[in-house]
């Protein structure tokens, strides 16, 4: 399980939506979420695999971002609900 937070211009640009799909599609679970200070945070579990392609994908992000910087760290925290939400 990884922690995350991507810097940049991030926010407004569907960042969120387009991470809740790519971290689906790669079958992982967690959440993504906006924060007051203009990053996106957020958690995934699953396959180690699938956590490497959800690392390289925010380190880039969808078209319309502009990633300045990514944080990614493992977290000791559980999270076992299924699915990859939006939080506000």
């Amino acid at each position: 399980m990884y922690r995350f937070s991507v810097e940049g211009r991030v926010q407004g640009v569907g960042f969120r939506q387009a991470t809740r799909a790519k971290a689906t599609a790669l079958g992982l679970r967690g959440w993504v979420s906006n924060r007051p200070d203009g990053r996106v945070e957020g958690l995934a579990a699953g396959h180690p695999v699938a956590l490497g392609a959800l690392r390289d994908w925010l380190a880039q992000g969808p078209p319309s971002a502009s990633v300045a910087a990514l944080d990614w760290q493992r977290a000791e925290q559980a999270w076992e609900q299924p699915g990859f939400l939006i939080q506000r």
